[in-house]
């Protein structure tokens, strides 16, 4: 049986080991914490991605990763009651995610074309963009 010499193998493509998944995270104060996401229902789920490019296509180059193992992904997010891993996700818009054009705001006080009565001013309750969905090409839901 001969064995190929080091010098003769290629250089490796994939960049994670075999079994390990690349889990976004985000950084904090004394380290990374993972990303969680919600699903298309509005569920939590922990995300993971087979290869960084996979991770890069979907969220972007300059999104932090770390290689793990499925075991230590749930050992991480479990504890926060999150009870799904979508593996390979893709994002998916949601109707309120696409830009329509919208008409020009009123300015207060002032009169709407075809009545008399003047705008009220807009209501100041703020409410958070919401995010795209993503939608999972395999889920893992224990």
């Amino acid at each position: 049986m001969t064995h190929a010499l080091y010098g003769d193998d290629p250089e490796p493509a994939e960049q994670v080991p075999a079994g390990r998944l690349c889990v976004p995270v985000r950084p904090v104060t004394h380290g990374c914490a993972a990303r969680l996401f919600r699903t298309p229902l509005g569920g939590r789920t922990a995300v993971a991605f087979t290869t960084p490019g996979g991770l890069r296509a979907v969220l972007g180059p300059d999104q932090s990763w770390i290689a793990l193992a499925e075991p230590a992904v749930w050992a991480l997010v479990r504890p926060l009651g999150v009870e799904a891993l979508t593996v390979d996700p893709t994002l998916m818009a949601t109707p309120s995610d696409v830009e329509s054009p919208a008409p020009a705001p009123a300015v207060p006080g002032t009169a709407v074309p075809g009545s008399a009565a003047p705008v009220a001013a807009p209501a100041t309750a703020r409410s958070r963009p919401r995010r795209p969905a993503l939608a999972s090409t395999s889920a893992l839901v224990r």
